[in-house]
């Protein structure tokens, strides 16, 4: 009795500890921190879509979804791929089927508040589309502040691929360089085209996945000056130097530029807020002045008249105050 008794323990000690070890192998092979971070390389590496012939076909498809229903609903929806690219450009690494999902959250959310707000169906479907796209807009935001960071990165990490090709370097391991030793957020662009590299896409292939990831006019010239003089020749070296200064000159002539332009900047929000201010301090000191402007039909021809030539200057201004560099 004894003895069964301690072989049950046994064998139930000895089952617990298997089905410990197949949940973390499981775990292990799925979920675990190596293989997202691969999964992420991977996808990353894939979004360029810029690969020709027969190269890396196996990374090419870039999964816009975990599931294979919502990946076929979502390559069946013409802009889904441009969205996809774009939370690549944010460095975002979620799917396109989570933050599609975030957004109908979010407008059925503010349908059920609406519903019982009881509001009217205008205000109802505004308000709905608007929480919409908070996160698309979030998203965007994200992508212009990362896009500026890599362009503030890039002449110092065109000055290391300098440094290193006069070192004796090869190109690719310039790349992979830039890709170890420099600050994020470039150091992850540069290593997903140096890794495309080892993996067997060409060298102009793969910077012409960089550029399609980082939509940067000065990424741009950097890889069309790098694709321009592996075909002709030259001094890679010293044209990646000159490129560097270049593009640290147009950034201070920019930095020159936003500071002669922020007074103009100012004028335009002062005098674009300033009737409106001064429109809602009169309404809560008196709330009868105005309302005959909402109410007599020569007060509201006045009021879109206002605004029809507020929205002319409001135009006028930021066509001043927006200069090209």
């Amino acid at each position: 009795m004894n003895l069964s008794l301690a072989l049950f323990v046994l064998l139930g000690f000895l089952a617990v500890v298997l089905l410990l070890e197949g949940l973390y192998v499981y775990w292990n092979d799925t979920k675990s921190p190596e293989v997202r971070r691969v999964e992420e390389r991977l996808r990353a590496i894939s979004a360029g879509g810029q690969v020709g012939g027969g190269e890396f076909k196996l990374l090419r498809q870039r999964l816009l979804s975990e599931s294979p229903a919502v990946q076929r609903l979502l390559l069946s929806i013409p802009r889904a791929h441009q969205l996809d690219r774009l939370m690549q450009q944010a460095g975002d690494h979620k799917t396109v089927s989570h933050l599609l999902g975030i957004c109908a959250m979010l407008f059925f959310g503010g349908l059920l508040v609406g519903l019982l707000l009881r509001w009217p169906w205008f205000l109802l479907l505004g308000v709905s589309g608007l929480l919409a796209l908070v996160p698309l807009l979030l998203l965007v935001r994200r992508r212009n502040k990362r896009l500026q960071k890599i362009e503030a990165q890039l002449p110092d990490a065109m000055d290391l691929m300098s440094r290193a090709l006069r070192a004796g370097h090869a190109f690719p391991v310039a790349l992979a360089m830039v890709g170890t030793e420099s600050p994020q957020p470039i150091a992850s662009e540069f290593r997903i085209t140096a890794d495309e590299v080892g993996f067997g896409v060409s060298v102009d292939n793969a910077l012409n996945n960089l550029a399609a990831r980082v939509p940067s006019a000065d990424v741009r010239y950097f890889v069309m000056a790098v694709i321009i003089q592996r075909e002709t020749g030259g001094n890679l070296a010293e044209l990646l130097g000159k490129l560097a200064e270049l593009v640290r000159e147009r950034f201070k002539l920019f930095a020159k530029v936003r500071v002669l332009a922020a007074e103009g900047k100012l004028s335009a929000w002062i005098l674009t807020l300033l009737p409106f201010c001064v429109a809602a301090v009169i309404a809560i000191l008196n709330p009868g002045y105005l309302k005959v402007l909402f109410t007599d039909e020569m007060g509201l021809l006045l009021v879109y008249g206002a605004l029809a030539m507020m929205a002319v200057g409001i135009l006028a201004m930021w066509r001043i105050i927006d200069i090209k560099v």
